[in-house]
């Protein structure tokens, strides 16, 4: 029946005819069957329509991790819908901004969330707030009236809208990354082939499924192929420790592996079930590479992607991980490094990292300047990444052209937070950056100036972030200086902050 959707039909095919197949198991509910899975979004899918669901509307979503938010993802796209993930950290105030822009239909949220998020939604003219709570006020699930064989078959081809993923800018402004069924669909077959998960695979699970790591690989590509998830509502190197001698592979950022590290449990015999360890979202450490396999026997795999593109490259499944690479461009992925003048840089040289492939999305939600800024007429997506590729054909990345701190996998935009530092009494600007963490891989430190003969603290400023901005973009350190350090031009000087606070 789902012949009609292009990406759902994809998600759906290797699970006909085993419905009684288990798709995930969790510690903190019952597990779940593919059977169960497909029924519950099709009864979701059915409702949403049942409550004014035209095709095309976008469905924003800031909900706890679990399997029904996975229904609810399903059942959006199955409705002819765009699915549009919150990370569950935003304030209201940052939620406020993503409503506006994307104009949602609906918004689900968690239930302590609702009566802060009924006023921002009203405003922003969305016509349903609901939780995913079985009782009270909103509950979508009490809403579920409806059977599920009233749901209309709306038609979705491979260039039609599936999500909207957000992404901030180097200005503050966050970008809406339109990704279509056929990019989401197509990068999934892709990595499920390239990587050489089967139905007999267990995965597990311990991402957040508000962006494209946990949502668009880990769990479509198990959709994709019919295997099982150890379902994690968090990470938690206890239960994955305890949870490895049933599974066979792995999805994470390098902060998971760098606090596996440190378990007492983590020996090569615990890990001989698994046949594969994934990282990606942020650079890995050599020594962390180094530790894993000295400790494991295994390599971990580091793959580049982003949220307008899916997965771009990966190391080799079967050959040569090399370290301190991100390996070579996945099939249909075609990738080039170029110079300040759009020419191909030589072979060994630093350029500027473009992409172009089915995977790369359609552009950004109501910023069609934006989009041409970064998105050329031929297809060629600018990613803001600058790379090396060696002899082999290996790429590395190398730098960053866009301002941006990734922490523990999460991206992280300087300028956001210097917009609201500059605010607050007492502060004359700031400078915001991102220096070496062992954990978390690069960690928020704010560098202030104060106002003369103004007084301003560090907590000060930590308490009046804290309301504005989810917890893991606030600065971890504050350091106020008598000037920030400037070049001819003006510009901030942030190579040499960091120089200065690494130290």
């Amino acid at each position: 029946m789902y012949e009609h959707n292009y990406l759902a039909q994809h998600l759906r095919k290797a699970s006909i005819n085993h419905e009684q197949d288990i798709f995930a198991e969790s510690r903190d509910a019952p597990s779940m069957s593919y059977g169960e899975l497909f029924s519950g979004a099709e009864l979701i899918a059915t409702n949403l329509q049942a409550m004014g669901l035209q095709t095309g509307d976008r469905v924003a979503v800031q909900a706890k991790k679990s399997l029904t938010v996975i229904q609810l993802y399903l059942g959006v796209i199955l409705a002819g819908g765009v699915y549009l993930p919150l990370n569950t950290d935003y304030t209201a105030t940052e939620v406020d901004y993503f409503l506006g822009n994307a104009r949602p239909v609906f918004l689900v949220c968690d239930p302590a969330k609702y009566e802060s998020l009924i006023p921002v939604a009203t405003d922003a003219g969305v016509k349903n707030t609901l939780t995913l709570d079985s009782e009270g006020e909103g509950s979508l699930v009490d809403a579920l009236k409806v059977s599920a064989d009233e749901l209309v078959k709306v038609p979705r081809g491979k260039n039609d809208l599936a999500a909207i993923l957000y992404t901030s800018g180097t200005t503050g402004l966050s970008k809406g990354a339109m990704l279509s069924h056929g990019a989401l669909a197509s990068n999934a077959l892709v990595l499920a082939d390239y990587w050489q998960f089967s139905r007999q695979d267990v995965l597990i699970h311990a991402l957040p499924i508000f962006h494209t790591h946990g949502l668009f690989v880990a769990t479509n590509i198990a959709l994709i192929v019919g295997c099982r998830l150890i379902f994690m509502p968090r990470f938690s190197p206890d239960a994955i420790i305890e949870a490895m001698p049933k599974a066979t592979s792995l999805m994470g950022v390098p902060t998971f592996y760098t606090r596996l590290l440190m378990h007492p449990k983590l020996t090569e015999a615990l890990t001989s079930n698994m046949r594969l360890f994934i990282s990606g979202s942020a650079p890995m450490l050599t020594e962390t590479h180094e530790q894993w396999q000295q400790i494991t026997g295994h390599t971990i795999l580091e793959r580049y992607g982003m949220t307008e593109t899916n997965m771009n490259t990966s190391n080799p499944y079967e050959g040569e991980r090399r370290i301190g690479t991100v390996g070579f461009a996945l099939p249909g992925v075609d990738l080039r490094l170029t110079d300040s003048d759009c020419v191909e840089v030589s072979p060994g040289e630093i350029g500027s990292i473009e992409v172009r492939g089915l995977n790369v999305f359609s552009g950004y939600w109501q910023m069609p300047e934006k989009t041409r800024q970064e998105l050329r007429e031929d297809g060629w997506f600018i990613t803001g990444d600058l790379g090396c590729i060696d002899a082999e054909g290996y790429l590395s990345i190398v730098g960053r052209s866009k301002d941006l701190i990734i922490s523990g996998g999460f991206n992280i935009y300087p300028k956001e937070i210097e917009s609201l530092i500059d605010r607050i009494d007492g502060v004359l600007e700031s400078a915001v950056i991102g220096i070496a963490d062992d954990d978390f891989g690069e960690k928020v430190i704010a560098v202030v100036v104060a106002e003369p003969d103004q007084t301003t603290s560090a907590e000060l400023i930590q308490n009046s972030l804290s309301s504005l901005i989810a917890k893991f973009k606030q600065p971890r350190q504050i350091h106020f200086v008598d000037a920030l350090p400037r070049n001819a031009m003006g510009k901030v000087q942030k190579n040499q902050l960091r120089e200065t606070f690494s130290a």
